[in-house]
């Protein structure tokens, strides 16, 4: 009998997490997260800190920047590019669905 372990993380707004367990959690190395920051790309709390701390929520944002590097073989410059025309979409996407939802719908 084998048994699986299953760790969770609650994404909210107020916790933060180190540059460490963005690491752990993505998937993508302490240095491929560095260069996202320095990028622009990833955001940390306060970049004046020195020390990087993350809101939990951007573990989601470089998980999936870990997909699209492992996906399309991108560099950090690629997934920089990739992730701001996602958050561009995910905006535009956002503003669609209010200008929706103030059309009248008929049933």
């Amino acid at each position: 009998m084998t048994s699986l372990v299953v760790e969770s993380v609650w994404l909210n707004d107020a916790d933060l997490c180190s540059l460490e367990e963005l690491a752990e959690f993505s998937g993508l190395s302490n240095a491929e997260l560095a260069d996202l920051v320095e990028i622009g790309a990833i955001e940390p709390d306060d970049r004046e800190a020195p020390v990087y701390l993350f809101r939990s929520q951007t573990i989601v944002v470089a998980r999936t920047a870990r997909r699209l590097r492992d996906d399309f073989e991108l560099d950090t410059h690629g997934l920089a590019v990739a992730l701001n025309l996602m958050q561009r979409i995910r905006l535009l996407e956002a503003k669609l669905a209010a200008m929706d939802a103030r059309l009248p719908h008929s049933f």
